[in-house]
């Protein structure tokens, strides 16, 4: 038997047997990812729906400074935090770095200007086709952001999964302000950087597999979602 043959086989042993080290990380990052995921969303949506709906001076470099951030070093959003965190930094009292408030924290503002940006384009699109009809009948402001909003809810969805994408494969923001720590900041994708480096290839390979599971699987409830709802939609 070939040694990638042993490895592959001894990866999925440990997929299957799913052991508490294994289970652990998956969690953290799964706990992580969606944690940074649904306080980006609480805040992006609504500003990509106020910037769609509200024509306001600074508007076109607003959007043109958060397309910007959409390549964000991920290392270099580590080193900052790190910096500011640090017990010699600003905000050192808060006494959150090596722990996973500090990766959700990092997490947030690699995923943010991504709502922001993906879904703008799309909640302006409805918007531009539906302000004659909000204006002809007074429709609030706050209403015709709730408005577009619901009307873009299916379509959203592609853009949380991306950011939930950028979230779960991150690597160099976490594993600065998270310090990798065993059983407490270690998650899929640091684990694989430091199981490879030591040469434990099945573990990393299981957990890369798992992570590739997670996101067919993902992407499989997304695509079943909109496929059903497809005549509620905007599209």
């Amino acid at each position: 038997m070939s040694d990638f043959s042993e490895i592959l086989i001894n990866s999925i042993r440990l997929i299957f047997s799913f052991n508490t080290e294994l289970s652990d990380i998956v969690f953290l990052s799964l706990k992580v990812s969606f944690s940074a995921l649904l306080i980006s969303c609480l805040i992006g949506l609504p500003i990509a729906a106020y910037s769609s709906v509200k024509a306001f001076f600074g508007k076109k470099f607003f959007i043109l400074l958060v397309n910007s951030l959409m390549g964000l070093p991920p290392v270099f959003v580590g080193l900052v935090l790190y910096i500011v965190f640090s017990k010699s930094g600003p905000l050192g009292f808060f006494e959150i770095l090596y722990t996973p408030t500090v990766m959700i924290l990092a997490q947030i503002i690699l995923i943010l200007p991504i709502i922001i940006s993906i879904s703008f384009e799309t909640l302006e699109s409805i918007y531009f086709e539906y302000e004659e009809m909000l204006k002809s009948l007074r429709v609030s402001f706050r209403d015709s952001i709730l408005i577009i909003l619901w009307d873009a809810r299916y379509c959203l969805l592609t853009t949380v999964l991306a950011g939930l994408g950028r979230a779960m494969s991150e690597v160099g923001a976490i594993i600065i302000v998270g310090g990798n720590i065993a059983y407490y900041t270690r998650v899929m994708t640091t684990t694989i950087a430091l199981e490879t480096s030591k040469g434990n290839l099945e573990l990393a390979l299981a957990l890369g597999t798992i992570l590739i599971l997670i996101s067919i699987s993902l992407n499989f409830i997304v695509f079943m979602v909109k496929h059903f709802t497809k005549n509620l939609s905007y599209d």
